[in-house]
């Protein structure tokens, strides 16, 4: 009985230049998320200080 010749794939380890190159993207794309969250937290702060140093709200309950 004659035993054919199969092909197998040959598995190779990580690429090292995809891996650097697929992490830089994942932290490219979370770093730009929080970005954005941090600018929008920055901006309701700053939103509300304002209305506080113009008087528009306050902090004290006021007590009736």
């Amino acid at each position: 009985m004659a035993a054919g010749r199969v092909a197998h794939v040959t598995l190779k380890g990580p690429s090292v230049v995809k891996e650097i190159l697929t992490a830089m993207g994942v932290a490219l794309f979370a770093g730009s998320f929080w970005k954005m969250h941090q600018w929008n937290e920055q901006r309701k702060v700053r939103a509300f200080y304002d209305l506080l140093e113009k008087g528009e709200i306050g902090v004290v309950v006021d007590e009736e």
